[in-house]
């Protein structure tokens, strides 16, 4: 077994999932319940055939709430097991998984709710970190007591993460950011700029800091934009989304107020990663709107958490901030964080005829001031 500790294991366990592993994960007030853990869409008979023989069990599919909920399971449990009247296979388990495969639900299919103390519904929480389809195969481990589960895990070369590690991992993680880099790199829209990189302790994808101009967070509020990383929008100017105009005028606006911070985080697609938009825009262009193609896939509206731009901030020497935003929920994070938030400052830019559907939905289904 690999033996980690702690946030290490998550890291660890994060990558194993993604490139198509196995995993163990242990729950529960004395620590006794185990399972075993694939994310649902690196399937293969392979893999479940693994997963049967190190736990003893058939592995089942766990889905997230709110895709149980479009196959006809509503609940208020955080997670769902799904059965079917025959065996479950691969391509029952993607086409469960996988909204985009456009396949018909197979018969016979059963659901039992999963609490959240389960490692089946941690096990969901586990592939939403690691940005895959937010479901998992699930193989109970029995008849293993917490003093043998070492021993056990070794033999069969698993990690065994705790699912409390996992609940813990968004915050920990970010307080582990390290200022790796920075150098002065001018703008076209403000020459005087500083880019900070600040690297993850898990491996990931860098978050940058922007200091434009002279900011003067020891004398005044701080002009700061908290802008998500949108490659498409950014990169190659798409026209479904606003966030290459989001960003470029919150660099000019910045600029010419004298100074301020623009936080550019590593989060694709509200945190759900470059595939799960790219499967979201599929389903969008299948009439779905922006919100309910991510709940469609079995996320939340909005999956983003800002403790790695508070923390950002807070090396900066940043307490207080103005919020260069039209999304309240920014605000009320943020200050939860503790970040004073002085003043929210609007942001809105024309829309086209390509993403006036996508503004008008963040405006009336969540909340945006636009």
């Amino acid at each position: 077994m690999m033996r980690a500790t702690g946030q290490l294991a998550v890291d660890r366990a994060i990558a194993e999932l993604r490139r198509g592993g196995l995993i163990a994960i242990r729950a529960g007030r004395d620590l006794d319940r185990l399972a075993v853990v694939a994310g649902s869409e690196m399937a293969t008979r392979q893999l479940m055939g693994q997963m049967s023989a190190i736990a003893g069990s058939e592995p089942r599919l766990v889905l997230t709430r709110n895709r149980a909920a479009l196959l006809g399971s509503g609940t208020d449990a955080p997670a769902v097991s799904v059965a079917l009247a025959g065996s479950l296979d691969v391509e029952a388990v993607l086409d469960l998984s996988d909204p985009t495969r456009a396949a018909a639900i197979p018969a016979g299919l059963t659901t039992l709710p999963e609490r959240e103390d389960t490692p089946a519904a941690a096990a969901v929480r586990l592939v939403k970190l690691a940005r895959l389809l937010p479901s998992a195969l699930v193989a109970s481990a029995h008849g293993i007591s917490a003093a043998t589960m070492t021993a056990w895990a070794r033999e069969r070369a698993l990690l065994i993460v705790e699912a409390g590690e996992i609940d813990r991992y968004a915050e920990t993680s970010a307080h582990r950011l390290i200022q790796a880099a920075a150098a002065k790199v001018p703008l076209a829209d403000a020459e005087l700029c500083e880019l900070i990189a600040f690297r993850p302790m898990d491996g990931g994808t860098e978050h940058v800091a922007i200091r434009i101009g002279e900011p003067k967070p020891d004398a005044e509020p701080v002009l700061i934009r908290i802008h998500s990383a949108c490659l498409t929008g950014d990169l190659l100017g798409s026209l479904r989304c606003d966030c290459g105009d989001q960003l470029r005028g919150a660099i000019r606006e910045i600029a010419a107020a004298g100074g301020g911070i623009l936080l550019y985080l590593a989060q694709e697609g509200r945190d759900i990663g470059l595939i799960n938009k790219l499967r979201a825009y599929s389903l969008q262009d299948l009439g779905a709107d922006t919100v309910d193609a991510n709940i469609s896939l079995g996320f939340d509206d909005d999956e983003r958490v800002y403790f790695p731009a508070a923390e950002m901030l807070r090396q900066l020497g940043v307490a207080r901030v103005r919020l260069m935003t039209n999304n309240p929920s920014k605000i009320d994070q943020l200050a939860a964080c503790g970040v004073e938030v002085t003043e929210r400052v609007p942001h809105v830019f024309e829309s086209n005829r390509h993403n006036e559907r996508y503004l008008a939905t963040k405006a009336a289904r969540s909340g945006h001031m636009i």
